[in-house]
């Protein structure tokens, strides 16, 4: 297996534009995905988010484009907008290392834009198609972009693009592009109801799942806060002024309670951006600016943010709430920590999380238990721990109520002598137990 991206025999740019990258080599995914695309067939991509998905593609794909064709040979749909935005920036920083006799030329489709304008752009064919599906599908519809030439589909975040509803669209694009077409497929799951989707383009794929070492990327740290009951959101403004992180994503699990939490940590005086569904096209894309441009030192987002869009610099994540696909824990963990740097993931947990906390911890999250006391962070012990004493304290019940019996003939008080001498028995087998 390749070690080195020398060993894939790429063109001299795009090795020029790995190189101002400052990569150091092909990460696991990347070092599976890129001789398969190589050899023509369509690939089902499975691995765990900042794993070097997005130049796992790219890289192969662009390496074969033809600058003299002025057709288009490589489209990638995304579910969202800052998703996009984003693969695109990828996409010309390494197509801005063409030669100047050789150069390939790229467009970023999105909805929220003027689609007459778009349209008017479209007298040359651009040779790399990148956008939302919605957009992408109608002007492929209204035949001002010709997909009919292309050689390969990307699909990228294909499960979040089922759940939005965007699979349908992407379908109507497919059905566009030749029957020999290379479709590359990412996805972080494979849901049953995107199976037909795939088995109708896709001949015999190959797939590729990288089974992460453990859950979520080795140098994030994981820590609980039990709120035992307190309010929430100051226990985040707390938290956050005692980490003072570089930039911290704030989660919630609806739009509602995401814009009930900017607003609260904006009464304490916090300067927090938003992130979530009901941003208009416009407001996001002024929002994302302002945050790539440090304007704001926390974010409060819904798992929107958790998917697919890449904030540079998060230091630390914290979880207001618990989501309730669990698989979204490790997507939004998996903003921070990522390209080598350390992270930190901070979950404030309520005594109904516990059974999530547990399936976590099954998956291979391993939690540290802390809480914050007049600023200074106190080492809890384990959950298990807790967890095990009130389970052997149920059990001591169970024991004494079949120990001490009722009496057959009952007299005035008998309920409280009868507790007394199952705690008399209970602290007897306690005593025991414990020499």
């Amino acid at each position: 297996m390749a070690v080195s991206f020398k060993d894939y025999q790429l063109k001299p740019f795009i090795m020029e534009a790995i190189e101002k990258k400052h990569f150091t080599g092909p990460t696991e995914i990347q070092q599976k995905i890129i001789p398969q695309v190589k050899t023509g067939r369509s690939i089902i991509g499975q691995s765990q988010t900042g794993s070097g998905k997005t130049h796992a593609y790219l890289i192969p794909t662009i390496n074969t484009l033809d600058p003299s064709i002025d057709q288009v040979q490589l489209v990638i749909t995304a579910p969202t907008r800052e998703l996009a935005t984003q693969i695109y920036k990828d996409i010309q920083s390494i197509i801005e290392c063409c030669p100047e006799d050789a150069q390939l030329t790229a467009k970023n489709f999105v909805g929220g834009t003027d689609y007459k304008r778009t349209v008017e752009k479209l007298k040359k064919q651009p040779h790399i198609v990148v956008g939302t599906t919605g957009r992408i599908k109608d002007l492929v519809n209204d035949n001002v972009l010709l997909v009919h030439t292309s050689k390969y589909l990307v699909v990228d975040e294909a499960d979040l693009m089922l759940d939005m509803g965007f699979i349908h669209d992407v379908d109507q694009v497919a059905s566009k592009m030749p029957k020999n077409l290379q479709m590359l497929v990412f996805s972080a799951t494979i849901p049953e109801k995107l199976k037909p989707f795939m088995k109708k383009y896709m001949d015999n794929p190959e797939h590729i799942h990288i089974n992460p070492k453990q859950l979520s990327a080795q140098q994030i740290e994981h820590i609980i806060v039990p709120s035992r009951h307190k309010d929430k959101v100051r226990m985040a403004k707390d938290i956050l002024n005692s980490y003072q992180p570089y930039l911290a994503i704030i989660f919630t699990n609806t739009k509602k309670k995401a814009e009930e939490v900017a607003s609260q940590l904006s009464s304490y005086g916090l300067k927090v951006g938003q992130i979530h569904g009901d941003l208009s096209p416009r407001e996001r894309k002024k929002m994302m600016k302002q945050i790539q441009d440090l304007e704001f030192q926390y974010i409060v987002a819904t798992d929107l943010a958790s998917r697919g869009i890449d904030i540079e610099g998060v230091s630390h994540v914290i979880n207001i709430e618990l989501p309730s696909d669990l698989d979204f824990y490790v997507h939004r963990v998996g903003r921070t920590g990522r390209a080598n740097y350390s992270g930190t993931a901070i979950t404030i947990y309520d005594q109904e999380d516990e059974q999530a906390l547990d399936k976590l911890q099954d998956r291979g999250i391993s939690f540290e238990h802390r809480e914050l006391k007049n600023g200074d962070w106190v080492e809890l012990g384990p959950r298990a721990k807790r967890k095990l004493r009130k389970k052997t304290d149920r059990t001591l019940d169970a024991v004494a109520t079949k120990a001490i019996k009722k009496p057959s003939k009952v007299k005035p008080g008998y309920k409280r002598k009868l507790n007394e001498q199952r705690e008399t028995f209970k602290q007897r087998v306690k005593k025991k137990t414990s020499r």
